[in-house]
């Protein structure tokens, strides 16, 4: 089960401690039930996964499993449209919870910033209090999903 909030992204954090930079990219085989795969680079090393998404919005089923590179590469031949590019910074929140910024396809049209952050429990994330470089929360927007993104510049 994924407990997350989302938000618009006004600035990257000046203050908080920076975990990971990553660069990703990432395609989707089908978007009801959504079925993404995802390659993701941190320095010189690469990871693939396998996502299933359910139906939900700040509480969702989610199942994720690692891919090899040739699998990945297999699945990328089925995937109609060019791959959605992010750099993501991720950064230390206090309780132990992190927040991950998402920079998404930067230098076209369609680029955008947004952020989010995982909770153990639906309590801890109605109690988080955003820190001041997120801006509009988007948890409840249901048009608001990197699937939606997907089928209006890919589909």
């Amino acid at each position: 089960m994924e407990i997350e909030r989302k938000f618009w992204l006004d600035t990257l954090p000046q203050n908080l401690p920076l975990v990971e930079h990553s660069l990703m990219e990432q395609s989707y085989l089908a978007l009801d039930p959504v079925v993404r795969i995802r390659k993701k680079t941190v320095g010189d090393r690469d990871t693939y996964r396998l996502c299933f998404k359910g139906e939900g919005t700040l509480v969702r089923q989610e199942i994720e499993l690692d891919l090899t590179q040739q699998t990945y590469e297999q699945l990328l031949t089925l995937v109609k449209g060019a791959p959605i590019h992010k750099e993501q910074w991720v950064f230390a929140l206090p309780e132990g919870l992190q927040l991950e910024c998402n920079l998404v396809d930067q230098g076209t049209p369609h680029a955008f910033s947004y952020g989010e952050v995982e909770f153990a429990s639906v309590v801890q994330a109605n109690a988080f209090v955003p820190p001041v470089c997120l801006g509009r929360e988007l948890t409840e927007d249901t048009s608001f999903t990197m699937a939606s993104y997907w089928r209006q510049t890919r589909g």
